[in-house]
């Protein structure tokens, strides 16, 4: 399966995670962030990037994560009627949390908060199978200007 997640020039060729607090991981779990295509891997870092600074410094990451390698999925109807909060990950954290501290899978399927209907992934890069999972491309991210130029007109 290929994911894929928009990342710095300075960072795109590596799979390496910062452990910052996330929807789904607390602050200090080594995930990396992947969606299941190109346009929502785009919709969650502008989201994230509040759709600004989208420029020769980003690029698209394709990351391969071999079949058979197994995945735990939360499935949204599972979640708390909340779940997709912007700023509240209490209801998330605790499920992916329990994930990253088990060891036992290396991937989490989860829903898109950003895009109902869609999926991201989470790696948990501390897993002995991290190490199958690689980085098979590397591509210039050149969205259309007038997304950019649409997203500054509107306040932060």
């Amino acid at each position: 399966m290929i994911v894929f997640r928009i990342g710095h020039k300075n960072y795109a060729a590596t799979l390496s995670a910062s452990g910052v607090n996330g929807r789904w991981a607390s602050a200090g779990k080594h995930v990396i962030y992947c969606a299941e295509n190109i346009a929502l891997a785009f919709l969650e870092n502008m989201v994230r990037r509040q759709g600004v600074g989208f420029n020769a410094d980003f690029k698209t990451v394709f990351i391969e994560i071999p079949d058979e390698l197994p995945i735990l999925s939360i499935e949204e109807r599972t979640l708390d009627p909340e779940w997709r909060h912007p700023y509240d990950y209490s209801y998330c954290q605790p499920q992916g949390n329990k994930w990253y501290d088990d060891m036992r899978i290396p991937v989490l399927k989860v829903p898109s908060a950003i895009l109902p209907g869609s999926y991201n992934y989470v790696i948990n890069t501390l897993h002995p199978d991290f190490k199958s999972i690689k980085i098979i491309a590397v591509t210039d991210l050149v969205p259309d200007e007038r997304i950019e130029d649409i997203l500054k007109k509107y306040p932060h």
